[in-house]
């Protein structure tokens, strides 16, 4: 539990990975974090820039592992006493977060009562829906939002005989250009990161089509998951082929193939916007950021993608002047300077209107083309009931048994249908549970 310390004077303090000069007058706050590498360090700027711009309040940023460690250790954390002020979850916690009751004080709240100024309309409809109530309400704070893009590693495309600069717009195309790559000599064409949240979630979302009953369960918890559908299975049929045939490597549940992807193996990986932060800093090759593509000839074809990444969750419990640190750090973090240079440095979505414009007219999406292009694939087209994101409980568990099944897909073991049709089985069993528990 964060308190308030009283010291004479100013004393130093060592902050994350960093010193800062912070007086031990200052009011502490405990933010807990999954971010490590690159990201990590770009989080720790924010925190220093913020400990070292006033003196009345010191944020402690730790972090507790990957998105799924986090949630994990918020939760048992609060059920102990000593959670943190600020939780950072990924959004497929957002329904479990909402259904935590008394263990959240949503963002609004914290600013109306703190007295600090925030309008809601000043945040990217695409990214501040999710996360907020059906009469627009905020109940967590949007901090790292991406969606997928496809990378294309350019050397790899001349290698092979192609047009770097080729239509890469559909999947027949990338299969088209996968074949010439493989037949190039390359061991990996094609890999991917977070599978289910790509080649599932996305897909049904940019093909208009529904991964779940009741509004992708925004409408009530007695959703139930339909992500078995023809364009579901065609997407995962073809890749349970193209694994087969050696042009899609599967590397794992995570972000395992982007490693892969920067070392300069991939001609293509399929990840979150905010993977621009390590091919930037780390690929030796010349690389292109482009649409995730889409089926040509479904109707529709292509919506928007949707949301990934987390939001800042306020946990409940803490003191008055606690909470007024809270605001000012979550009004800091919403800056448009700090969200202009979050977006440019890592891919990440800028969550406001402002930071967006003054990205734009600093000539930055001149300079680095293809980085707007996560904006333009979320915002292009207005949301539909199928594309505006989930919102299901115990979906960190739904998605183990989706990665489970699509595994035996890619392993040969289990035809697309059948693997989607028992991971929608197994995934409403939980689903019944949770809408038990949240009656």
């Amino acid at each position: 539990m964060a308190h308030r310390k009283t010291l004479a004077g100013l004393v130093a303090a060592t902050i994350l990975a960093g010193s800062t000069g912070v007086s031990y007058a200052a009011t502490e706050i405990q933010w807990w974090h999954a971010f490590s590498g690159r990201l990590a360090e770009l989080l720790t700027e924010q925190v220093e820039k913020f400990n070292a711009s006033q003196s009345d309040y010191v944020v402690v940023a730790s972090h507790k592992g990957n998105y799924s460690e986090t949630l994990n250790a918020g939760i048992a954390a609060f059920r102990a006493g000593e959670q943190p002020h600020i939780l950072q979850v990924f959004e497929v916690g957002t329904a479990t977060m909402m259904s935590a009751k008394g263990a959240i004080k949503p963002v609004f709240e914290v600013m109306e009562e703190t007295g600090k100024p925030f309008d809601p309309e000043t945040y990217l409809a695409a990214v501040k829906g999710y996360y907020t109530t059906t009469d627009g309400k905020m109940l967590s704070l949007p901090y790292n939002s991406s969606t997928p893009v496809l990378y294309v590693n350019r050397d790899a495309l001349t290698k092979a005989g192609l047009d770097p600069d080729m239509d890469l717009s559909t999947w027949d195309k990338v299969n088209e250009a996968m074949d010439a790559v493989k037949a190039s000599g390359s061991s990996c064409p094609l890999t991917t990161a977070w599978q289910s949240w790509v080649h599932l979630e996305n897909l049904s979302a940019y093909h208009n089509v529904p991964f779940a009953t009741k509004e992708n369960g925004f409408a009530g918890l007695d959703t139930e998951l339909s992500f078995n559908g023809p364009v579901q299975v065609k997407h995962i049929e073809a890749m349970g082929q193209w694994a087969k045939d050696g042009k899609f490597i599967y590397a794992g549940r995570r972000n395992e193939g982007g490693a892969r992807f920067r070392a300069g193996e991939c001609a293509f990986f399929t990840e979150s916007s905010a993977g621009y932060a390590g091919v930037k800093a780390e690929a030796d090759f010349a690389f292109d950021i482009r649409p995730l593509p889409y089926w040509a000839g479904t109707e529709g074809a292509p919506q928007n993608t949707i949301i990934g990444g987390a939001s800042l969750w306020v946990m409940a419990g803490h003191k008055d002047e606690e909470y007024a640190g809270v605001a000012e750090f979550l009004n800091f973090l919403s800056s448009a300077d700090i969200q202009a240079s979050w977006h440019q440095n890592t891919g990440y979505l800028p969550i406001t209107m402002a930071a967006y414009e003054q990205t734009k007219d600093a000539g930055f999406y001149k300079e680095n083309p293809g980085t707007d292009i996560a904006i333009l694939q979320m915002t292009g087209k207005a949301p539909t009931a199928n594309s505006k994101g989930l919102r299901l409980g115990s979906f960190d568990q739904i998605r183990g048994i989706i990665d489970e099944e699509l595994e035996a897909v890619w392993s040969g073991d289990k035809t697309a249908q059948a693997a989607l049709d028992n991971a929608v089985a197994r995934g409403n069993q939980l689903l019944r549970r949770f809408e038990q528990a949240n009656r």
